[in-house]
């Protein structure tokens, strides 16, 4: 049966058992379909290797039986720097069943990144992939990690995997864990400063198996999607393949191998390679990915190949990280039929807002509030909803069980974050007519100039559509009459200069394509944009650059 938006808003509720955990959760999948595959892993030199769900349920038994032997018990932080791998999910799973915390932490990220983390949240284990090691050792002096176990390898100091596991037991009689009880530190990507640690419980498992499952992905753990308007037929998770191209060391991969692709029981895809438009296409074709999760980096590459040379199985297409531009959207709506469909949220949270599926898409919008959340845009300055059309920051009711309540031992953060009826993300957005959200920007990146307030996502979009610009980066810049005039940092695509002449087209093109106050007097062409290790832009580096160049 159809279900339409509002229906599905009014009729939500928060089911989440008491006694709710991941591990058992995917036991349960192994009870009841064990030989259904949970991954298969690929990687770039040839690799071919699955699990099953009873493969997963039982090497995380084993793991937790030798991470007992180890000392590693309730409490406990474990840190892992793992590449996609077809044993991650038995390796997370077999730390939460010993009621310790999983820490992830990503390959991007620099020794003095892991030392940071390691220190401020005082983790005693690492689990490293043998490639990896070299980023810990430099920290072992000064962080406590005194366990520390090696994947696909051997290392001074360190103990096997192989060999943990050798002879372990396929059960495990651990300690009895719960929706309440704490799940992960997942540090923020430090867009704007240093990365906080947002502390999580099992129940934020169950959030992602309630809204990011049915209300973005459109599946669920009985095998039915959840229909939108147009419809829709229910969903056989035997003929589903799932691939989200996130990496193991970040909230992503939370919110969809693990907070989707496990809890629902689904069949998924690891690939470990560098990302290649025309491999990963290859790679869809082949093995017949029917639903796909990527960032908007990745969509961006791909309009640079050419898509009519592939027939692939999707019947979805998802983005996050950051807003999708209007190109890929409809690049991908040419060669495949598909209108990808943004969610949005935060490593403390769950989709706060997505294009539910069967809701019309509309071109530069974030969707719609996920049901249950109650997300909302407030005023910056006061907490009261903005109007139709105004900008202000999105928010969410402080206590709700789809974000975070609190960060890892950091009291006063809590007070400062909790203390309003609020949670406020830093992102500004605003509102239509028919509820559709639109995102601005971060708090801190908005543009006043002269009086008016720019969003800078709003400037990308434009300067991205013009066939000149592959990436595209809009920040305030000092200026003596406006106080700030925007400032486009681009990266061309392939075939194009800059030049001054490119600089007055892309000037022209913007007048026509935005209010002309927004258009960018300021241009600067660069081989890449500053990123966090997470792949988000970093605006706060150029607003820096900008300030050095012209003054406050």
């Amino acid at each position: 049966m159809a279900v339409s938006y509002e229906e599905a808003v009014s009729t939500f509720e928060w089911d989440i058992p008491d006694d709710y955990n991941l591990p058992s959760v995917v036991e349960g999948h192994a009870e009841a379909h064990g030989d259904r595959t949970a991954v298969t892993f690929l990687d770039d030199e040839g690799t071919r290797e699955e699990r099953t769900y009873a493969d997963v349920a039982r090497d995380a038994n084993r793991f937790a039986n030798a991470l007992a032997g180890l000392g590693v018990g309730e409490g406990d932080r474990v840190m892992h720097l793992l590449p996609r791998h077809p044993d991650a999910f038995a390796i997370q799973l077999g730390v939460l069943k010993r009621g310790a915390l999983l820490v992830p932490c990503s390959a991007m990220l620099k020794p003095k990144d892991l030392g940071f983390r390691a220190n401020d949240c005082e983790a005693t284990t690492m689990v490293a992939h043998a490639d990896l090691t070299d980023m810990v050792e430099p920290i072992l002096d000064e962080a406590p990690l005194e366990t520390r176990i090696v994947l696909d390898g051997e290392a001074d100091g360190w103990e096997s995997f192989a060999d943990l596991l050798d002879g372990q037991s396929g059960e495990h009689d651990g300690p009895d864990v719960g929706a309440q009880d704490p799940m992960s530190i997942n540090y923020t990507s430090g867009t704007t400063g240093q990365p906080k640690p947002v502390l999580h419980r099992h129940r934020w498992m169950r959030a992602f198996e309630l809204v990011n499952a049915p209300y973005w992905w459109g599946v669920s753990a009985e095998g039915t999607a959840v229909p939108g308007d147009d419809g829709s037929e229910d969903v056989d998770l035997d003929e589903e393949f799932l691939w989200a191209t996130t990496g193991t060391g970040w909230a992503k991969w939370f919110w969809s191998p693990v907070g989707v692709g496990l809890t629902v029981g689904a069949s998924q895809l690891l690939y470990e390679g560098d990302f290649d438009a025309d491999e990963f296409l290859s790679v869809m074709e082949r093995e017949g990915v029917t639903r796909l999760c990527a960032v908007p980096t990745q969509y961006r590459m791909f309009t640079q190949t050419d898509l009519s040379g592939y027939d692939l199985d999707l019947t979805e297409a998802l983005s996050a990280g950051e807003p999708l531009n209007r190109e890929p959207i409809e690049a991908l709506q040419d060669a495949f039929d598909i209108t990808p469909r943004d969610g949005y949220g935060q490593t403390e949270t769950v989709a706060l807002v997505s294009n539910y599926p069967g809701i019309d898409v509309k071109e530069g919008s974030m969707g719609k509030p996920t049901p249950g959340l109650g997300t909302t845009i407030i005023d910056t300055q006061e907490e009261t909803e903005v109007e139709t059309g105004e900008i202000g920051e999105i928010a969410v009711p402080v206590g709700n069980p789809g974000i975070f309540d609190g960060y890892f031992e950091k009291p006063r953060l809590d007070e400062k974050t909790f203390s309003g009826d609020y949670y406020r993300t830093g992102d500004l957005a605003s509102r239509d007519e028919d509820g559709y959200f639109f995102f601005e920007g971060r708090a801190d990146d908005i543009i006043l100039s002269a009086g008016y307030r720019i969003g800078p996502f709003e400037v990308e979009d434009a300067l991205v559509s013009h066939e000149a610009v592959a990436e595209a980066a809009a920040v305030a810049s000092p200026h003596d009459e406006r106080g700030n005039v925007v400032k486009a940092y681009v990266v061309l695509a392939d075939g194009y200069t800059g030049s001054e002449d490119l600089t007055g087209e892309l000037q022209e093109y913007m007048k026509e394509e935005t209010a002309p106050y927004k258009y960018p007097r300021r241009v600067e062409y660069v081989d890449e944009l500053p990123k966090t290790s997470s792949g988000k832009t970093r605006r706060i580096e150029l607003r820096e650059r900008e300030v050095e160049q012209f003054g406050e």
